[in-house]
């Protein structure tokens, strides 16, 4: 391969690392071209599989600033470069696995934080992202059905609250009427001097 050669392969790896989501390291060692294949069927939607030469990797990764795969780009390596639901991906890549043991899973990357193969595994238990949103999108419903019920139920109950206020009102009222009156009579008594009003307001004049 020739320098210009490998620069491209760098640069387009690199690349891959930042446009990805999350990166998965393999390896594929006595796995068929027809196993490859269906591995990369069984990611499609959610990462692409790609086999890679180790030197180009690693100069590709430090480009990138991904330090996750260091010192374990050894044997015939390949990465899944996660583009979709990293969970789907990784349940991908453990259930293969399970299938063909020859695929070892070494470790990976997600959002720039490095994962452990047994993190990947954990990873894979996860309910996928459709699924998080189905139930998100469904106890969003029940919350609309809820406040609909809120909505529509109490209208007989507002009727009976508002008779009750009513009632309050004719029993209160009288009471309530009749404290402006006695005031108003205590007013004359209590209110300050003309004059002295007077003074205060000159005083705010001259001032």
């Amino acid at each position: 391969m020739s320098r210009a050669d490998k620069s491209a392969a760098i640069a387009e790896l690199a690349e891959k690392f930042r446009s990805s989501n999350a990166a998965v390291l393999t390896e594929y060692r006595g796995l068929s071209v027809a196993q490859i294949t269906e591995l990369r069927g069984a990611l499609r939607g959610n990462a692409t599989y790609a086999v890679v030469k180790n030197t180009l990797t690693e100069l590709a990764a430090k480009e990138a600033g991904v330090t996750a795969f260091d010192g374990q780009l050894v044997g015939p390596s390949a990465i899944a470069f996660v583009e979709g639901d990293p969970v789907e991906a990784a349940k991908g890549l453990r259930d293969f696995a399970k299938a063909n043991p020859l695929l070892v899973i070494k470790g990976g990357v997600l959002e720039g934080k490095a994962l452990s193969a047994a993190e990947i595994t954990k990873l894979a238990d996860l309910e996928s992202r459709e699924v998080l949103l189905a139930k998100l999108a469904g106890a969003m419903n029940a919350s609309l059905s809820k406040a609909v019920y809120l909505f529509a139920a109490p209208l007989s109950q507002t009727a009976r609250v508002v008779d009750a206020l009513r009632a309050k009102v004719e029993v209160e009222g009288p009471a309530v009427a009749a404290a402006p009156a006695e005031a108003a009579e205590e007013t004359p008594a209590e209110a300050a001097p003309a004059e002295a009003t007077e003074d205060v307001a000159t005083g705010g004049d001259d001032a």
